[in-house]
């Protein structure tokens, strides 16, 4: 059972498929069991991949300048999903 809910701007791992171990942002929610998610550079804001919910890791995280430009619909560059993830697996990697 997951500790942490899987939304809007989480940092998650995902768990199943070819990318499993990578690292992504929710970007969007589709409905109860699809999110779609990005890292900025395999998967880019253009290319969302959506993703099962049972199959990403949540990591606690939420980037919450993600969460609030995605709200008031603002675009987001590739590069700043990229520094965002980087900034969030550092922090991981202390703990």
């Amino acid at each position: 059972m997951n500790v942490w809910p899987v939304e809007l701007g989480s940092v998650v791992i995902s768990k199943a498929g070819r990318d499993r171990g990578r690292a992504y942002l929710v970007v969007g929610v589709v409905d109860d069991d699809f999110v779609m998610v990005a890292n900025g550079a395999l998967r880019k804001m253009n290319r969302q991949k959506k993703k099962r919910r049972k199959h990403l890791k949540p990591t606690g995280r939420v980037v919450t300048a993600l969460r609030e430009r995605l709200s008031q619909d603002k675009p987001i560059e590739d590069h700043e999903l990229r520094a965002w993830l980087s900034e969030e697996e550092e922090k991981l990697v202390q703990v």
